[in-house]
């Protein structure tokens, strides 16, 4: 397996014709999660769903795409666990940690592990998250998270 590794610091970010109303980032990075073949997952400022893949939510044991959007994250099903044999739910301040919050709050890159609550029977699954949180301006209006299974 090859390691690959992309610079983000002068992404692309098309500019909006005269013709077209403005949206905001979030908005142009919706459309593209939402068709997206790979795990990736879009929350706003306030941690609710703007756009999964579906993909995504095969991954993190979400169900569909439509029975998430607009939920905040932790509450639209996810269920993160900490790597211990206990296996017992993250904490409050554990899930402030998760790479998609940490670069909602930070505003800076993150990445990390998180171990997924699967249904009842199928083993729990890790997964790699990369998260970068998304401008509006200068101010942070979401954040964009890339996952992969471990």
């Amino acid at each position: 397996m090859a390691h690959v590794e992309l610079s983000l610091s002068e992404a692309f970010v098309p500019t909006v014709r005269a013709d077209e109303p403005e949206y905001d980032s979030l908005h142009r990075w919706a459309a593209t999660v939402s068709h997206a073949a790979e795990p990736c997952l879009l929350i706003d400022a306030e941690t609710r769903v703007v756009a999964v893949s579906s993909s995504g939510c095969r991954l993190l044991c979400l169900g569909r795409p439509e029975d998430v959007i607009g939920l905040p994250l932790l509450d639209g099903g996810l269920r993160l666990l900490d790597f211990t044999a206990y296996r017992g739910e993250l904490t409050e301040q554990d899930t402030d940690k998760i790479p998609p919050l940490l670069a909602l709050h930070s505003g800076r890159l993150a990445r990390g592990l998180l171990r997924i609550q699967a249904a009842a029977g199928a083993p729990d699954a890790t997964v790699d998250a990369i998260s970068t949180p998304v401008l509006t301006g200068s101010v942070v209006a979401g954040s964009l998270t890339f996952l992969s299974e471990v």
